[in-house]
């Protein structure tokens, strides 16, 4: 009796303890070798996702700018691996086969791609960095953690956010789990810059932003509290946008 009392204490003491909430989406296992595409998706929240660079994931899977994917397309994510597709003859054909044939008029199940040619808002070098946005850092940056691949920074409902260098806005939506409305820039082939939680969103995919104009609304969407979060991607990798941005 004495022991199974406490089995029974114990059963109930594991019980209580409250569910930890993961407020960003951590990159997937890399056992994950494929990705089927879902509606909204682009190649860029997809590389952005498996934290692979966008140009190698486009590349691995045939796909030449302006990186137009379809809905039900399957990706392969062993970037890398050049002995993959000897190995797994589903996914070459996959691969190999042709997508929808397009029409003047966009598919509701197509999604969306940049303009084939680079906008003049796209830069060369490194990025002029500004502050999206004016508050204070509530989040350092811990990527080697896994805690964090950016900076959360503090504001008030609604306070504008700004694109922190001139590019080409490359993703705007929310399908990204625990990013909520999110705006993804690419700035040149190194550098790419995302901005997370927003509330209202001011950009659509495809538009070409100024360093300093206004791109969405600050919000909580994907988190618990009204904040910005910001990253910066270098090849694909996240780096600590402190390093980058202009000392306060």
């Amino acid at each position: 009796m004495i022991y199974i009392l406490i089995a029974l204490l114990l059963v109930s003491a594991c019980s209580s303890q409250p569910a930890q909430v993961v407020n960003r989406e951590q990159p997937p296992s890399r056992k994950i070798q494929h990705h089927r595409v879902s509606p909204g998706e682009t190649l860029y929240s997809i590389a952005w996702r498996y934290d692979i660079e966008h140009r190698q994931l486009a590349r691995h899977n045939g796909i030449s700018p302006p990186f137009t994917i379809y809905p039900g397309q399957m990706l392969r994510l062993d970037v890398g691996n050049t002995s993959a597709q000897a190995a797994d003859p589903p996914a070459a054909i996959a691969r190999q086969s042709k997508p929808p044939e397009k029409t003047n008029t966009r598919s509701k199940n197509q999604t969306k791609s940049a303009p084939a040619q680079p906008t003049p808002s796209l830069i060369s070098g490194a990025p002029k960095w500004q502050w999206p946005v004016t508050g204070r850092v509530l989040s350092a940056f811990g990527a080697s953690t896994g805690l964090n691949q950016g900076i959360d920074i503090d504001g008030n409902l609604g306070d504008s956010v700004v694109a922190a260098a001139a590019g080409q806005v490359v993703y705007a939506g929310n399908g990204l789990r625990g990013y909520g409305n999110l705006v993804i820039i690419k700035h040149n082939d190194t550098f790419l810059s995302a901005y997370a939680h927003n509330r209202r969103l001011r950009v659509s995919e495809g538009d070409s932003v100024k360093a300093g104009e206004v791109i969405a609304e600050m919000g909580s969407t994907g988190t618990d509290s009204v904040r910005l979060h910001f990253e910066i991607r270098r090849d694909g990798k996240p780096v600590d946008p402190i390093g980058y941005l202009p000392k306060r």
